[in-house]
């Protein structure tokens, strides 16, 4: 999500233009769900993010149609279960074989779907939202795997979160050179505020947790940071080229859910990496 520069206050929100009060109980709603399902039961975990990840790729797919491009939904989202299931019970291969598999689907379902004019256009979109959000996102599945995975999806979701806040703060008092006019809103001071926040957060957690060295969780929190921002600016980029301002607006607040999802996907498969390196 972006940061906000300081600014004049809007009604019902903060003086960031952000309705903070209900960003945060929505907030504390999500981080209840998350809690309560990856520490009891692991597969209702993943039915949750099978959830949240269907409704973006919905968000996607309406976005896309505002262009004219047009993504068939119904194989996406088979695609989607299938490749969480496949990770999960079947491990790396799986998942990458489901993606092929439905990869090539949504080739063939463009071709008998609506003629040859724009089937590059559509097809390319269509194996776009198979990859982001829903390929990445299986990685949770790998993620939560192993008999310590509870612990591993809550320093992979507290890391990304901790770059949200920290660029935010960082961003709100001090925030005053652009990171880049992808994104005006973001700044140096914001990424500096991410990067110090995630940093401490992930060497915590990976002591106290899963009994690794501080600087393994250093680097798995500073790389969270950057990757994070890079999956807000993909999805600035993704706005700006179709010319919408929101993906969409189910969570009061925060916006869409691709506005929670952004981040979190681009910061899924380092975290599965150096995890699995590392422990």
């Amino acid at each position: 999500m972006e940061e906000r520069t300081a600014g004049t206050s809007s009604s019902g929100g903060s003086r960031t233009g952000r309705n903070l009060p209900a960003a945060i109980a929505v907030g504390v709603i999500l981080g209840a769900l998350v809690l309560g399902t990856v520490y009891t039961i692991k597969e209702l975990f993943l039915l949750v993010v099978v959830g949240a990840v269907g409704v973006g790729v919905l968000e996607l797919t309406k976005a896309f149609a505002t262009r004219d491009i047009k993504v068939p939904a119904v194989p996406v989202l088979a695609g989607l279960v299938a490749m969480q299931a496949g990770a999960y019970w079947g491990g790396p291969l799986w998942l990458l074989a489901a993606f092929a598999i439905f990869a090539f689907v949504l080739l063939i379902w463009r071709m008998f779907s609506d003629g040859t004019n724009g089937y590059v256009r559509d097809a390319s979109a269509s194996v776009f939202t198979l990859f982001y959000p829903a390929m990445l996102s299986a990685f949770v599945a790998l993620l939560l795997k192993p008999d310590d995975g509870d612990h591993r999806v809550l320093i992979f979701i507290a890391v990304t979160v901790a770059s949200d806040i920290g660029g935010y703060i960082a961003g709100v008092l001090f925030g005053r050179h652009q990171l880049t006019v992808i994104s005006p809103k973001k700044t140096w001071e914001g990424l500096t505020g991410s990067v110090v926040a995630c940093t401490a957060v992930g060497a915590w957690l990976v002591v106290w947790l899963l009994g690794g060295e501080i600087w393994q969780g250093a680097l798995i929190g500073a790389l969270g940071a950057l990757l994070a921002t890079v999956g807000d600016l993909v999805e600035s980029m993704i706005k700006r080229d179709l010319g919408i301002k929101d993906l969409g607006t189910i969570l009061p607040g925060h916006g869409g859910l691709m506005d929670r999802l952004d981040s979190l996907v681009t910061t899924l498969v380092p975290a599965w990496l150096l995890m699995t390196l590392f422990f």
